[in-house]
């Protein structure tokens, strides 16, 4: 028999692979050597597969009766019993009640509602009246739904089918009755789909007793009419008379060869027809299909293997009570951390950088350097408010008199009024810092999620240490306002003075006020919003200077676009579209005057709340301010603004304002130098520091060892899967490098080992000739492996 080959014993390594991951549980990446066997309903498969066996043990009626894969696996063996994977230890010696079984368990998982699912069945069946096979009976393709199947179940059918056959490593058996058109075969036209040219498919005609007198589908058996590289196979089933009447299976199978001897059509091809041929056909092309994929089954495996290794690290050989592994493993996490924590706030030269935005330091110096400075020009008065302001100050510290010398008091007050203002912008860097902060820590502590508690605990410790740290930063800065408010220091070596200020006031009201350069401020791209000037949103490249705004198609600066004066020139918000994440912000003349061409504004829009807060301070600089509503005070502002027309206090307003200009400069200066170092130092640093030399103290002051090291639920499972799946690979590659072994001693004693079925040079239209056709690699000569 040639289940007796030297090859033989491939099938059975398939089938411990198989058994081996599914007693596991495990579902890994790979695709074992198999045959699936597709048709429409009532084409006859089952038949096929009892045939085959030699027993009725499949479900049959009308309908959808095979609802769940069924991999069979087919073993010669001296004594004739069944098994199911889902019931070790018990074998079904009468197979109606595998039958049963079969029925049973399709209803457990799909309910009796005629429903299907993909999770396999697997049963074996030992007989000596079998040779070594594996097959899986997939449900037949049918177009309408019946009973309470759902609307989709051919789509649902059709899935499945393809999950299986689209893999290289299957091979298609496609079952079309003969009494049918075959171009409109559904198995061959699935199986076309996903193997077009004909390589893995082996064609199987049933029913051909029961076409019409004077057909015969001789064309077709011998490869003429849509050929396949492995041809077909001709078989004749029992009718539905002989099920009823119970007609035994090695009398159809003598009645089968009897009809393919006396068949005009069929007669010179009756060896290569039949269900015995079928069998030894498929055994024949499965074997050497296996000995063909092995090797690089063997080559996933053990790819799959060393990933499994690094990912489970020391934990595959872990002991869950062993105090001296929790020990070892709490130093390690938090000496990981400490040093994850210095990375992200240092900044890493690692391969693991964030590319698509800032974060950890560099999202923290972004707040020193952008968003900090933006606060504080933020705050700053519009320049004719300003001079409003210190004109009613300088008018009520005269009172009734006529002044003659401008007042110093009016100059305190002004300056007190803007250093007092100076402290949210200081307190609102403290706190987005410090959010900042608290992101880098629990980021940090990411890799100790394997241990909820030590992380919920070591997260608690530090935001505990940070707010203190945060209470005493604020603390210092409130100070440094407080000092700064207290005295001024008007003999600053930068304070212009007040014999400047005159000069500088009375150039400026002579029309001879010394104007900036063009200075450029900020150069990036926006987005133009504006459907008038473009069709949709379109990117430009922005260069803002002191006194324009100008545009041009890229950064390149070759091609401008416009450039728009700045003189007069305010900003507002303006709400983004619906389900738009950009950031909108627009450009107006408050008289209504058109900005660019027929727009009343220029609606700009930035990627992100960052860009679009430093662009806003960039614009202030250059002195576009946001639009105020006019409230009751503004307005007695601008009555007494109508009748301040003395030139004695326009005088004096310059003065003053000269000098708030000049002293608020230098507090500026220092307050943008001196509070990103005071943060670092009381915050970041001491942050650093604790987490450095204080944590592992603190950890282990607070919390029962045993419960910090106490894994999740989650982590638990992930683990015992890797676990699973590790051992399932190296069980699968033990496997593997055992048939390798085996099959290079046999190759050594019995040389080269034959195909087990021989084609004839002629026979073109015969299956067998596909087997010479895929050319399968030889064994190695004997003694070329040791």
């Amino acid at each position: 028999m040639s289940g007796k080959t030297g090859m033989e014993h491939l099938i059975n390594v398939v089938n411990k692979l198989q058994d081996a991951f599914t007693r596991l549980g495990v579902q890994l990446n790979v695709d074992l050597p198999q045959i699936a066997v597709v048709g429409g309903q009532s084409a006859g498969k089952s038949s096929v597969l009892e045939n085959f066996v030699g027993r009725d043990f499949l479900p049959r009626g009308s309908g959808i009766v095979t609802r769940r894969p069924l991999i069979l696996q087919l073993i010669h063996a001296k004594l004739e019993y069944a098994e199911f994977l889902h019931k070790p230890g018990r074998k079904y010696s009468d197979f109606n009640e595998v039958r049963i079984e079969i029925v049973a368990d399709t209803d457990r998982v799909t309910g009796k509602n005629k429903g299907i699912s993909s999770l396999p069945i697997n049963l074996r069946v030992y007989s000596p009246n079998v040779l070594n096979l594996t097959l899986i009976d997939l449900p037949g393709m049918t177009k309408i739904p019946i009973g309470d199947q759902p609307p989709d179940i051919e789509i649902q059918i059709r899935k499945m089918i393809l999950d299986y056959i689209k893999r290289d490593s299957c091979l298609i058996l496609a079952v079309t009755p003969a009494n049918t058109d075959l171009a409109n075969s559904d198995a061959l036209q699935i199986a076309k789909e996903v193997d077009p040219k004909g390589f893995r498919t082996i064609g199987v005609i049933t029913k051909l007793d029961l076409m019409d007198q004077g057909t015969d589908a001789r064309e077709i058996l011998e490869n003429k009419l849509l050929p396949l590289r492995r041809g077909y196979v001709g078989v004749i089933n029992r009718s539905q008379k002989d099920l009823e009447g119970g007609k035994d299976i090695q009398l159809q199978i003598k009645a089968e060869r009897d009809f393919f001897l006396h068949h005009p059509a069929y007669r010179h091809m009756c060896d290569q027809m039949g269900t015995l041929y079928l069998q030894k056909t498929l055994n024949a092309q499965l074997t050497s299909h296996i000995r063909n994929t092995l090797p690089s089954l063997r080559d996933k495996l053990q790819k799959q293997l060393i990933k499994l290794e690094k990912s489970l690290g020391d934990f595959k050989n872990y002991a869950p009570d062993d105090k001296t592994v929790k020990t070892k493993a709490l130093l390690q996490m938090i000496q990981n951390f400490s040093l994850e924590f210095e990375k992200a706030l240092e900044g890493s030269r690692s391969s693991e950088i964030n590319t698509i935005e800032l974060c950890g330091g560099a999202k923290i110096n972004s707040l020193f350097h952008e968003r900090f400075p933006f606060e504080i020009v933020k705050m700053e008065f519009d320049e004719n408010e300003l001079r409003k302001e210190i004109a009613i100050a300088i008018c009520n510290i005269h009172g009734i008199r006529i002044g003659l010398f401008t007042p110093d008091l009016a100059f305190d007050a002004i300056v007190k009024k803007q250093i007092s203002r100076l402290k949210d912008p200081c307190l609102k860097c403290i706190d987005l810092v410090i959010a900042e902060l608290l992101n880098i820590i629990h980021y940090s502590t990411e890799k100790m999620s394997r241990y909820p508690v030590l992380r919920d605990a070591v997260e608690r410790i530090i935001s505990s240490q940070v707010s203190k740290a945060e209470q005493l930063c604020k603390d210092q800065i409130i100070l440094y306002i407080d000092c700064q408010l207290s005295y001024m220091n008007t003999n600053h070596e930068d304070f212009i003075g007040f014999a400047n200020a005159e000069n500088q006031a009375e150039k400026s009201l002579g029309g001879t006020r010394r104007t900036p350069g063009n200075q450029v401020i900020r150069k990036g791209y926006m987005t133009i919003h504006n459907s008038s000037v473009i069709r949709g949103a379109k990117d430009f490249w922005f260069v803002l200077s002191s006194e324009s705004l100008a545009w041009f198609k890229d950064d390149s600066e070759k091609e401008i676009q416009y450039i728009l004066p700045l003189n007069r020139i305010k900003l507002r918000d303006v709400e983004s579209k619906f389900i738009s994440r950009r950031h909108t912000f627009a450009l107006f003349y408050p008289n209504g005057t058109n900005v660019y061409k027929d727009n009343k504004q220029l609606e700009l829009s930035c990627t992100s709340l960052d860009e679009e807060d430093t662009w806003k301070a960039s614009l202030l600089r250059a002195g576009v301010y946001p639009k105020k509503e006019k409230t009751e005070s503004s307005n007695e502002i601008d009555k007494i603004d109508k009748e301040l027309v003395d030139p004695q206090l326009k005088r004096q307003v310059e003065v003053i304002r000269n000098l708030v200009d000049s002293y608020m400069d230098i507090i500026n200066k220092a307050t943008k130098d001196l509070v990103p170092k005071v943060i670092t130092h009381m915050v970041l640093n001491t942050t650093k520091k604790f987490i450095s030399e204080e944590l592992l103290l603190h950890v282990y002051s607070s919390e029962n060892q045993d419960n910090l090291m106490e894994e999740s639920p989650e982590e638990v499972r992930r683990r015992e899967e890797q676990m699973q799946m590790y051992q399932a690979c190296k069980q699968a590659i033990d496997i593997i490098g055992e048939c390798s072994m085996s099959f290079s001693s046999q190759s050594s004693i019995y040389g080269p080992v034959k195909p087990p079925i021989a084609a004839k040079k002629a026979s073109y239209r015969l299956s067998t000739h596909i087997q010479q056709v895929s050319r399968p690699a030889p064994p190695p000569p004997p003694g070329s492996e040791n």
